[in-house]
This record gives C-alpha cells, structure tokens and sequence, in this order.
C-alpha cells in the first residue's frame, strides 16, 4: 500500500517502519496514526517479517501531537474530542505495537517529545543516536498528563521518583542519561544509528517465531501477579515452548556446540 505520512519496507525479514513527515517533526496527525494501524496489521498478517524497526525522518522521531489539528466542533469539547480519538486511535496504536508477535525496536534519530516518546517506549528495545533526547512535557506546558501509555511505562522502566521528577518538571532527557537510568538499551553515534538497529533486528529475526512476542507478555503481566502466580505461569507458556520444534532445535544445537537454527 502506499502511504502519505509514513513509509514502510520489508527486506530479508527486516521490517522498517518511518514516521515520514519531517516537515512537522514527524507530528503524530491523525492521518500518520491511521496509516501507522493499517502498516501494523500488515506486519502482523502477512508473516513476512521477523522484526521491525521504528525511526522517523529528518531530525526528530517525533514531536509528539500534532496540536495544530485540533479543532473541536461546535457541539463538542476539544477534551471531548480528543478523549474519543485516543481511544479510537492513538491507544489501539500503541496495543498494536506491543500486541506485535514479533519483536519492535525504535531507533531513535532526534528528539522524542510527549506522544512521540510514548510511541518509542512502546517498543521493546529502543536505541537512540548520541544527540536525541526524551522530553514529556505535558504538566508544566500544557496543564495535562502524560499519556499513550508513558505513566505505564515511566514508572515500569525508571521507578516513581524519577518517573515523577520527569513528568511535573518536563525536562528534556538526554539520551546518555536515559540509558544510565534504563530507559532504554543503548546510546550509539547518530551516524551508525540505523546500522546498529538493523544488528539488533537480525539478530531478534532469528529467534524462534512468536517467543518474542510470549517473553514481552509474561514480563508485562509479572507486576499484576504474586510470585507463586507468575511461577505458575511461566510454568504454563514453557509446557508450550517446549514441546515445540524450536526447543528441539535449540537441544540438538547446544548438544552440536553450535548456533541455533530457528527457521
């Protein structure tokens, strides 16, 4: 399909999803949103792909939401308005990403602002080239909170205080300090940015098909169980991933004192 706001390819297994509309920062329109969910479903259908990277063109990943669109009719409220379109849209977006069977890495080519950094720690390893940085910037500019699921992942990936510290100040945070924190993976030179996560997403393709998608899972449920129920659990996905043949693989490559072969 072609797209107007975002570009997408597959090759060798590799799927390379772009924010492509550099004019705005990559600001998430709604038209951007829609083509996004559309790409999505494809990658999540069509089997083709392993991986896939999320990055965004020119030099933001994204600026977030598109605030200049927002025009409420005459007979509704702009909070009303853009209430519906979150749950319509923008949230299912973000489902759709961490619904993925397969593994989503965001390569993160400049800043990452409000929206826009949700959409980057939806994925599950983020890297972001040496000058980008994560701002949040809701309370102390617009009045509002974070949302698209940032007050879920904030505090999941930094703990209270510093997901706190980052949404009532609204600081920009470099993307040095991000991964001294863990929020994310790895810091690289911006030049190499798209190099590294094209290693990173081969080297995710050659996992056993739809593990990675069970590994996101189980580690998002652990907090909403106690230990003895997430035992119970793991117990419950490894009768699965056992008797499957890539578990066999993965015994006979060990035994063989070679690599894994997960076709």
């Amino acid at each position: 399909m072609s797209y107007q706001r975002i570009t997408l390819t597959v090759n060798d297994g590799i799927a390379v999803l772009t924010l492509n509309q550099p004019q705005t920062l990559n600001a998430l329109s709604t038209l951007l949103q829609e083509e996004m969910r559309d790409a999505l479903a494809s990658l999540r259908h069509n089997g083709e792909a392993r991986a896939l990277i999320l990055t965004g063109a020119g030099r933001a990943f994204s600026s977030g939401a598109d605030l200049n669109t927002m025009d409420p009719p005459t007979d509704r409220s702009l909070g009303e308005q853009v209430s519906d379109m979150m749950q319509s849209l923008s949230n299912p977006m973000i489902e759709d990403i961490r619904g993925l069977p397969i593994p989503v890495i965001s390569a993160v080519n400049g800043p990452a602002a409000g929206a826009g950094a949700s959409v980057a720690l939806a994925a599950d390893l983020v890297i972001a080239a040496e000058d980008a940085y994560f701002l949040f910037p809701f309370v102390p500019t617009l009045g509002i909170v974070p949302d698209m699921g940032a007050t879920w992942h904030l505090p999941r990936l930094l703990g209270n205080a510093r997901a706190l510290g980052l949404t009532l100040l609204g600081e920009r945070l470099p993307a040095a300090r991000a991964e001294q924190w863990g929020l994310i993976w790895a810091v690289v030179k911006g030049d190499t940015l798209m190099a590294e996560a094209q290693a990173l997403a081969e080297r995710l393709a050659a996992l056993p098909s739809g593990v990675a998608g069970q590994a996101r899972r189980i580690l998002d449920e652990a907090a909403q169980r106690g230990l003895g129920e997430q035992m119970q659990e793991e117990a419950r996905v490894q009768q699965g991933l056992i008797d499957s043949e890539a578990f066999q693989e993965g015994v006979r490559a060990f035994q063989e004192k070679r690599r894994p072969n997960f076709s």
